[in-house]
Parts: structure tokens; sequence; C-alpha cells
């Protein structure tokens, strides 16, 4: 599997907690130990933390993790994007959408969708219509978001973790008003143009691979394995934050804590000694299915302090 390869692909917000940096680990030991090749992209369309994506690299490559070929930018793809959407267009499968948030939020849900689903308000628009909302838009200095036609509702993926995802697959946003890249486009595009053919990720983002798997089928581009690990949660049971505590590397350092030994036992293999530990016994099989607790230290005064300004 010289050609095929794993990634981490975070985005550049600010410092990576516990929880991330297991996933990405996974991703990294589920990418070695099916002979592929390990890389990583930094997904800068949105917000950017400065240093952030440079602070990150560093830890994986301080705890053993070797990347292979270039780092990928998502800010220096931007026409890629801007190719793969014309290649839709040119299948009638884009229009402009002139909603906002709060006009999606209020919209009553099309039948048999979630609720919030995008329920299609401007798909059919007539071009008179089309006019007055782009010039109505134009007059807010904003600009129409451009969607996705979608030809199904449905589109099943097989997870080598939660087995077969099916997710209700909406008219997805491929620009956004603000002009930057969507999400769901930018990742397809990317993992084909990377070799990326197994993506390990957190379980928050299982309902995106049906999405990402219709893309690729009406770009012609090949859907990635998917493996969708459970979170770290904190001790109320929500999504890990920075706020719960010592929860960044740098931090947990700090107060000696032992990395690779937590990292084997919340994934169910036992305390690991280090990266070379956990490559012998690291099994996709034997991985802790349901989600992980963590119960972060508390903070000390020098940690509560922004990275740039310690020393």
């Amino acid at each position: 599997m010289l050609d095929s390869a794993g990634r981490f692909a975070p985005s550049p917000s600010g410092d990576l907690h516990i929880g991330n940096v297991r996933t990405g680990i996974l991703a990294y030991l589920w990418a070695r130990g099916t002979g592929r090749g390990f890389r990583w992209r930094i997904e800068d369309l949105d917000r950017v933390s400065p240093g952030a994506a440079e602070r990150q690299l560093e830890e994986f490559r301080a705890l053993g993790l070797e990347i292979d070929g270039p780092i990928v930018r998502q800010t220096q793809r931007i026409e890629h994007y801007a190719a793969a959407c014309a290649r839709l267009d040119e299948q009638g499968l884009v229009y402009e959408c002139y909603c906002s948030r709060k006009d999606i939020q209020s919209a009553p849900s099309a039948p048999h969708a979630p609720p919030g689903a995008y329920p299609g308000t401007c798909r059919d628009l007539a071009e008179d219509e089309r006019i007055a909302a782009r010039a109505r838009l134009e007059r807010a200095g904003r600009a129409p978001a451009l969607r996705l036609r979608t030809t199904t509702a449905q589109r099943p993926v097989v997870d080598e973790v939660l087995g077969t995802l099916t997710a209700h697959i909406d008219d997805v946003v491929l620009r956004r008003g603000d002009g930057v890249w969507a999400y769901n486009l930018a990742v397809v595009v990317d993992d084909a143009a990377m070799g990326i053919d197994q993506v390990v990720r957190g379980d928050d983002l299982a309902s995106s691979a049906p999405r990402q798997a219709l893309l690729c089928d009406l770009l012609g581009l090949p859907v990635p394995a998917y493996a969708h690990v459970p979170l770290v949660l904190n001790p109320a049971g929500a999504r890990l934050a920075k706020r719960d505590g010592a929860v960044t590397l740098e931090q947990l350092r700090a107060q000696r804590f032992d990395v690779w030994a937590w990292m084997g036992e919340s994934l169910g293999f036992g305390r690991w000694m280090d990266l070379d530990d956990a490559l012998a016994s690291f099994d996709p099989a034997g991985i802790r299915r349901e989600a992980t607790v963590f119960d972060p230290p508390p903070l000390t005064p020098a940690e509560t302090e922004p990275p740039a300004n310690r020393r």
C-alpha cells in the first residue's frame, strides 16, 4: 500500500487537547498498522490562531510520529476547490443560496429531514427571484452561498467502528457566503489529492461521511475507508474543552502526566510506555467502543497564560 495513506487534519484554532491528540495518534496507529503512509493537513480555511499549526505539528513529532510527504495547507489549495465546484456546476448540481442561518432555522423542515436540515428554499427559484435575492444581499453587504443540488437523500457508508452509516443528505454548502470554501468539499478534494484512502477521526463527524462519499461519487473520486472513533468527554459527559482544566500536552506534561500510559488504558490496551509499545500492541478490533471520560487536573496560574506569554 505504498500509494495509500491515512492522515490527521487538525484545525489550527488553538492548542490541541488530549482528546484531539488521542484521535491523531489513533489515525497514526491505524495507518501504520495497515501498511499505509501517514500524512498531515492543516485545515486553515477558517479560524486560525497564530503559531497553533506549528505547535500542533511539533507536539506530534515530539511524540515520535513520523509524517510522510509534504505538509498540506488548505489555504494554498483554493484553486482546487474552485475547480471541483466548477465540475459540479457543469453537471447542473450547483445553485446560489440567499438564506441566512436564521432563515434556515425558522423554515419548516422538508419531509423526512431532521430538524435544522436545509429545506431547499433557494433550490428552484425563478431567475427573477434570484436576481432580486442577489440584489437584496448585495445591499446588505453579503454574497450568496453555493449549495450542492443533491441527487439522493441517502448514501450509506460502511464504517470500521460504527458499521453502516446512514444520514440524511441535504443540499450541503460548497462555498459559504463569505467566500470561504466549505469543509465537506475541501476535505474530499484534499483527501483524493493526498492519496488518503483511510480516514480515522472522531465520531462527532460520522454524519459527514455520507455527504462526503456522495461528493466523491459526483466528482469521480475514490471513497476512503472510514473509522469514526469515540470521543473523550469531561466528567459532565460533554465534549472535552480547554476550559475544563489542564488538557493540552504542554499543561499535562507540566503536571508529570503520563500521556502514553493514559492513551493505552483509555483505548482498552493497558498502559503503553511509548510509541513503539503502542505500535506493537495496537489492534483496531480491540478499541474500546464507548467514550472515555477524562477528569483534567486543575490549571496552575502559569498555565492559564497564553502560550506566547510563557517563558
